[in-house]
């Protein structure tokens, strides 16, 4: 059986764009057990709570919150359990470095399956002030109001 190259999104986490500046994409294998599996491809997956954290040079990602499998019992997870994500070790020292500077952190932007394999887009992120976000709002306005403008006049 040939391997499907397809992107299936499973969580997205559009807060992360509302709060934070993105600078970098990685994109991340994520360690998980056979009933998880089977709950994500029902599409039953959350990471607005969800951040990440390195310990002993290994990166993970915490209170993703992944539905328990109906048909799992005993083999069933703790929903809420901490994840190692796969990095490649260069990349796992470049986010810690980026991440100690002040005003960087890591935030997960995604959980899709790619072909079989399920992924993580996470992100280096600088936050967005107040005004940052306000701004963000108001060009998202005018961006509207110009397209609402553009269908009247090629409609009219």
């Amino acid at each position: 059986m040939a391997k499907q190259h397809g992107e299936k999104l499973i969580a997205n986490n559009k807060k992360a764009y509302h709060d934070y500046f993105i600078e970098e994409k990685y994109e991340a294998g994520i360690v998980l057990h056979g009933t998880e599996v089977k709950s994500l491809r029902l599409g039953q997956c959350s990471i607005k709570e969800a951040f990440i954290s390195i310990d002993d040079g290994e990166i993970y990602i915490q209170r993703m919150h992944i539905n328990p499998y109906e048909k799992g019992n005993i083999f069933n997870k703790d929903p809420l359990r901490k994840r190692k994500l796969l990095l490649h070790k260069t990349e796992i020292n470049k986010i810690f470095g980026k991440s100690k500077e002040k005003g960087y952190t890591i935030v997960p932007l995604k959980v899709y399956f790619s072909g079989s394999l399920v992924k993580l887009e996470i992100a280096l992120a600088r936050g967005k002030k107040l005004y940052d976000k306000r701004d963000t709002i108001a060009k998202k306005d005018q961006q509207r109001e110009a397209q609402r403008e553009f269908k009247i006049r090629n409609l009219g």
